[in-house]
């Protein structure tokens, strides 16, 4: 275990690398921070946090930065999450009220992620999987033709044709709706299977046919294979980050266009706290020179999907964690209030 004041020390250092961008010496912090000590202990206690891997010389110049290590101890055990101040709350709160559908939050949410934190902004959109069903609408287009439309508690909505196997009328398109509604409104995608396989059996023989096949149009919809969808923005903002890319800046952008490398990034909705992968622990080798600060997000206090940020190591921590768990917080309401 490192002593408190190694602690103290290995803090100072991470701040005034995010801030300065700058190798950090001993002397400089002695100057910048009060940490009760000469600079010749200081300089004991980085050759000690060197021994342990928190902190390395980049090249021949006396300053150090943090490693992996050294930012996940920060993290863990350093750092608190900043509070958003409340005008910034309120300015997040404006922003996102003001979108009129469900890609419109979470293309608002994508931009307003990429401007508070100056990195790349992910989102997932909400799964259906883990989505409760609000209402089912049928509409008659034509006598052997329907419009299937499927609305989720999170305000996606997903439109079918259903093509009947015969002429189906208003007063049973009725019926069938009320009975459908009355049987998965508000209940859970996975348990919609079970509480309709007996519907079409409650129908006349003449209806049977059509009742059959909007049901198996609904739970086609219901278990699409293409429904993880992600949007991201920002990526110019890494541009700015040239020199914390040791190598080059293209493994990144590359990993960024792959969904599934982005997806596994985010990690399970199911964990709803904020997350932070540090350099190495993200699997993708192209990404070893980034940070990823993820948090769930949903109505009704449960994770639907993710969001989160992705940007170099030397990122400001306690800023970012505070920024994504505000706009996850917001979004959640918005999913509520929908």
């Amino acid at each position: 275990m490192l002593s408190e004041r190694r602690l103290q020390v290995l803090r100072a250092i991470v701040q005034d690398y995010v801030g300065t961008e700058e190798p950090v010496g001993s002397k400089a912090l002695t100057e910048r921070h009060n940490l009760g000590v000469s600079p010749a202990t200081v300089r004991n206690d980085m050759a000690a946090l060197e021994d342990e891997g928190f902190i390395a010389q980049p090249h021949t110049s006396a300053g150090r930065i943090p490693t992996d290590k050294g930012y996940r101890l920060f993290v863990d055990k350093l750092a608190g999450v900043k509070p958003m101040t409340p005008p910034e709350r309120r300015a997040i709160q404006n922003f996102l009220e003001g979108a009129v559908d469900l890609d419109d939050v979470v293309a608002r949410t994508v931009r307003l992620l990429a401007q508070l934190t100056r990195q790349v902004a992910v989102v997932q959109y909400p799964s259906l999987t883990r989505s409760t069903v609000r209402h089912v609408e049928l509409l008659s287009l034509a006598p052997a033709r329907l419009m299937l439309v499927l609305i989720t508690d999170t305000g996606r909505v997903e439109q079918r044709m259903v093509d009947c196997p015969a002429p189906f009328g208003e007063a049973s398109l009725a019926d069938l709706r009320a009975r459908l509604n009355s049987r998965v409104a508000g209940r859970r995608f996975s348990d919609v299977p079970s509480l309709v396989e007996d519907l079409a059996e409650a129908f006349g023989a003449e209806d049977r046919g059509t009742v059959s096949t909007v049901l198996s149009t609904l739970l086609e919809t219901l278990v699409e294979e293409n429904e993880e969808r992600l949007m991201i923005g920002g990526t110019a903002n890494l541009t700015r980050f040239g020199h914390d890319f040791p190598l080059v800046i293209r493994p990144v952008l590359e990993a960024l266009e792959e969904q599934v490398v982005l997806l596994k990034l985010l990690g399970e909705a199911k964990d709803p706290g904020v997350t932070v992968r540090i350099g190495h622990e993200n699997a993708h080798e192209g990404l070893n020179s980034t940070s990823v600060v993820s948090v769930g997000y949903g109505s009704g206090g449960e994770a639907v999907a993710k969001l989160g940020v992705v940007g170099p190591t030397r990122m400001d921590y306690p800023g970012t964690m505070g920024a994504v768990r505000a706009v996850a917080r917001y979004v959640g309401q918005i999913l509520a209030e929908s």
